[in-house]
Parts: structure tokens; C-alpha cells; sequence
């Protein structure tokens, strides 16, 4: 059977210059997860109210994301970032005290899974919300370690992962905890034991690392010719990862779709394309995978 997918943490707007979308990496993970079909619930919390969070409701509608798991606030409006362009990418201005920052008590009965990541723990309600919710599972725990301003300390960074079995890191906030904790990657992984780490490398692929450090899999980069920016593609490529997780596919075959659906995803303004239509491909190649236990 496949297992439910608790997703946890931030649902807000990204403010584009020409427009804004619903974002937020886990909202864009649950998004993806809903859209091709692999069972989730999604833990956040808006605006009561306000335009920004009827968006992010619209949003996850439109995808089939259940939205029985997002918390109303009253006293707090939906989470903002403005996102602002140049020629070498994109830059994140996450504005403060959202509603996303005061989550409450999450429902974790039957996860099979559970996503966290760290930018949602930048203010105490919502931390503790959290760490009592990964705390309180038994499953398979996947971080999203998202070093953001305010939320790339060694402390935060340590204590999130010592709660998680799987991360999935990009190579900067690889060589930045190299130079908090360890400076070898198996040591790394020892003190904080971890399972698996996953490391996405942007148009040089990725690697999939398991125990003492060693690599398991990897992939070279997929080029994107109309390419539009890149957000939201390390989100995509942890979504089908988790799918794959769900629905007990082929780990290494898993790894090389999410790297393919990231480079998608580079082709289209934001997160997800604007039509979930547009992902019913991907949701066939995903179920057409072969099953985990074809790796033997």
C-alpha cells in the first residue's frame, strides 16, 4: 500500500514582478504530490481572509491537494515573499511574522512518511509545532534543509537534523555544513545519523548518498532550452523523490524522473505550471516505474 505523505510547513504567495503565485516549498511539494497522485496531507497554516490566502486555497484545489490540514489565522496574514530577478537567478525577500510562523498542533496519524523543513521553524510556535509532530512519528523523516537568512545557524541547522533520517540538500548548504560540522561527508552523515542524504546539483545533476558516505546513485543535469527560472525545482525534484518513496518505486529510477521533472519545471514561471494538466505525463511515467523490489 502506499504511504501517506505528512508534508509540513509554509504556504504563501510568491510576489513576481509580473505577477503572483502560490509557493512556498512544502506548499509546492504537497502541490506536486497531490498532482501526481501519491497520497499526502499538508500541515500549514493563513491568512483567515485575505487575498494572499485565498490564492494559496485556490492553488491547492486546482492541484487536488486536500486542504482539511491548513490552519486559519485571525491575527496573522498569509506568508509573502517577494522574489526579485537578475541575470544570475533570483533572490528571496521572506517577509516576517506570517502566519506560517505561529502553525499549531499537526494531526501525524498515519504518516508514512514525513517532509519537514527548516525555514518554517524560524519562529518558536511554529518550531515547536513541528519538532512535536517529526517527534512523535516513527517513519521515515525527510528534511528540507533550506539555509535562508534567518534561518541558516548551525544551531537550527544541527537540531533539524538530528531528526531526520533522509535530507536533501543543494551543494552550497553541503559545503556549509561541511564547515559547521565535519569536514568529510561519512563523518557528517555518522553524527548526525543519517540514512540517506540527497544532494541536487542544478545543471550538474544529482547524487544520492547512503551509509559511511558512499554514493548510491546519480545523474548528470537535463538541459532546459527555454528555460524561465528556477524556482521551485529543487521542490519538484524532492516531491518525486517522495512519491517514488510512496508508492515503493525503483529508488535509482525515481531519482533520474525527479531530475528530469525539476528541469520541467525550470521551463515555467514559478513553482508548477500554471495547467496541473501539464503534469499528467509525469504522473503516468511515475506510476509506470518499476517497483523497489525490481532493484534486487
Amino acid at each position: 500500500m502506499p504511504s501517506l505523505v505528512l508534508v509540513i510547513g509554509e504556504a504563501l504567495v510568491d510576489e513576481f514582478h509580473d505577477g503572483h503565485v502560490a509557493g512556498g516549498a512544502p506548499f509546492n511539494v504537497a502541490r506536486s504530490l497531490a498532482a501526481l497522485r501519491a497520497p499526502v496531507r499538508f500541515a500549514s497554516r493563513i491568512g483567515e481572509g485575505d487575498a494572499a490566502g485565498r490564492l494559496v486555497l485556490d492553488s491547492a484545489v486546482k492541484f487536488g491537494l486536500d486542504v482539511g490540514g491548513i490552519q486559519r489565522d485571525a491575527a496573522h496574514a498569509t506568508g509573502r515573499v517577494s522574489v526579485h530577478e537578475d541575470a544570475g537567478g533570483h533572490r528571496f525577500e521572506i517577509h516576517a511574522d506570517a502566519a506560517w510562523d505561529h502553525l499549531q498542533a499537526i494531526d501525524t496519524t498515519g504518516a508514512g512518511i514525513v517532509y519537514f523543513g527548516s525555514l518554517a521553524q524560524r519562529h518558536a510556535a511554529s518550531r515547536a509545532a513541528i519538532r512535536a509532530a517529526v517527534k512523535r512519528v516513527s517513519c521515515p523523516r525527510l528534511l528540507d534543509l533550506n539555509l535562508r537568512p534567518g534561518t541558516d545557524t548551525p544551531a537550527l541547522a544541527a537540531e533539524s537534523l538530528m531528526l531526520a533520517d533522509w535530507v536533501k540538500i543543494n551543494e552550497d548548504e553541503l559545503d556549509r555544513l561541511l564547515g559547521w560540522f565535519e569536514p568529510e561527508l561519512p563523518a557528517l552523515m555518522a553524527r548526525f545519523a543519517l540514512h540517506r542524504l540527497v544532494v541536487t546539483r542544478g545543471e550538474a545533476g544529482y547524487a544520492l548518498y547512503g551509509e559511511q558516505g558512499r554514493q548510491i546513485a546519480g545523474g548528470e543535469g537535463v538541459a532546459q532550452p527555454a528555460f524561465v527560472d528556477s524556482v521551485g525545482a529543487g521542490d519538484s525534484f524532492t516531491a518525486m523523490l517522495l512519491a517514488g518513496l510512496s508508492l515503493q518505486r525503483h529508488l535509482p529510477a525515481t531519482l533520474a524522473l525527479a531530475n528530469r521533472y525539476a528541469a520541467m519545471i525550470c521551463g515555467v514561471r514559478g513553482p508548477l505550471p500554471a495547467d496541473p494538466a501539464a503534469l499528467t505525463p509525469w504522473r503516468e511515467a511515475l506510476h509506470a516505474l518499476p517497483p523497489e523490489e525490481a532493484r534486487a
